[in-house]
């Protein structure tokens, strides 16, 4: 078996067994329907690792070492205290370009591990990296972990394999070279592995946008003279943690002065009537897939200004434009030569980028707004990446701003939004 839908059609044939007596006493996590489709779960998990087997491939890897959580996921469908695990190191997966993906975590992480297909062996000693858990020991502890990775470097790719690895830590990479491996940097096999999607992802991203579109209908209907920034933030949460979606990856809204500069986070200011409330959503839901979408809200009672209406028009304006631009075989130099350009004085301050890619949270590629930027780097767009299309307009200086942005599928047909949250119908008037 080479490929990953083969390994994915072999140990979903293997099913767990269980006892008629373990079975009375378990709840299954899901959803009660045998007459709708539904995400074939399997099938995306499939997809996924079989793209990054491909890419361990094209870079000339032998293997990979994960430990970053939303890396594991997309390579295996795990999750454990993925927050926890972003900034402190616990488990960890290998994952040979050929052979069985071995899995090591806490007693939670091998637990879900043992009931997925994409996971061949799930190995409970496993040794922690960080320093919270090392301290002095750490160095003791990384050649520990590098002995045991390279025992089954050895053993599945051979001497002197070349090894793509994310975010093990100083320590460990270089006890790692110590062992015979050489050692690359795992991100250009990852990020082109995760830039295409499959129909499940899409479908699951769908899932992520309706969470984040049910929390902007709670704002919307919650804003109000005398609210707060952070009450009205709240409820974006609250549709989050309900729908069984992840986090916010960060907490942009801001309403009056503060909506210029763009980038400040919610706060305990007041919302008044006639300010404008302005957010960007950065969810990461159901199964891990983000939703990026930017609105802005206008507070009554009383209606927009004229200035707020060419403010919010200019935005629009620019998110449609760009959005058209998006088709299979497009660089992003063209995309960059080709974008909507504000007036004088009204782009002085942009949006750090024109575009960027979104999967399992923001990915590869960025989009910068020019290729004079000495950290432009260029690419092409592909039937299948998942695009965020932004635009901030304010002047410098200005008393307001307004951020707008939509996440887009790019197909051969066409680009194709996938946000569907409504623009604000009393601010969008398409003539400047």
């Amino acid at each position: 078996m080479n490929d990953a839908a083969d390994y994915a059609r072999a140990f979903a044939a293997r099913p767990r067994a269980l006892t008629l007596e373990q079975a009375a006493r378990i709840t299954p996590p899901v959803q009660a329907t045998d007459t709708e489709g539904m995400i074939d779960v399997p099938r995306m998990r499939a997809w996924r690792q079989g793209r990054l087997r491909e890419q361990i491939m094209a870079h000339g890897l032998d293997g990979l070492v994960l430990t970053e959580p939303l890396s594991i996921r997309y390579a295996t469908g795990v999750r454990n205290c993925t927050l926890f695990q972003m900034h402190i190191q616990a488990g960890y997966l290998f994952m040979p370009g050929d052979g069985p993906v071995t899995f090591f975590d806490s007693q939670p992480g091998r637990e879900t591990g043992r009931q997925l297909e994409t996971i061949d062996v799930v190995r409970d000693d496993v040794v922690p990296l960080s320093y919270m858990f090392c301290g002095y020991r750490q160095q003791e502890m990384a050649r520990r972990w590098a002995a045991q990775i390279g025992d089954l470097v050895r053993t599945h790719c051979g001497g002197r394999a070349r090894i793509g690895i994310d975010r093990a830590g100083f320590q460990a990479e270089q006890a790692l070279v110590e062992e015979g491996c050489c050692v690359v940097d795992a991100a250009p096999a990852l990020a082109q592995a995760r830039k295409i999607k499959s129909p499940e992802e899409v479908l699951a991203m769908n899932l992520a946008l309706a969470t984040a579109e049910d929390g902007m209908t709670r704002m919307r209907q919650a804003l109000r003279n005398g609210i707060s920034e952070q009450e009205l933030w709240a409820l974006m949460w609250q549709a989050l943690i309900e729908k069984g979606g992840e986090w916010l990856d960060y907490r942009l809204l801001a309403s009056g002065e503060r909506t210029n500069p763009w980038q400040q986070e919610a706060s305990s200011r007041t919302i008044r009537a006639g300010d404008l409330v302005v957010f960007d959503c950065g969810l990461v839901g159901p199964f891990s897939y983000g939703a990026d979408v930017s609105r802005a809200f206008h507070c009554g009672p009383g209606s927009p200004s004229g200035y707020q209406k060419s403010l919010y028009a200019r935005a629009w304006n620019e998110v449609m434009h760009n959005t058209d631009l998006l088709r299979p075989g497009c660089s992003f130099r063209d995309f960059i030569a080709r974008r909507y350009l504000q007036e004088p004085g009204f782009g002085d301050q942009p949006y750090p980028c024109a575009a960027h890619g979104l999967g399992m949270a923001d990915e590869w590629p960025v989009i910068l707004q020019s290729t004079d930027h000495e950290d432009h780097y260029d690419g092409e767009f592909e039937a299948g990446m998942v695009i965020c299309v932004e635009s901030y307009v304010g002047e410098v200086g200005g008393s307001e701003g307004v951020k707008l942005e939509d996440q887009v599928l790019v197909t051969g047909k066409g680009p194709v939004v996938l946000s569907r949250y409504p623009y604000e119908e009393s601010l969008l008037s398409r003539t400047i």
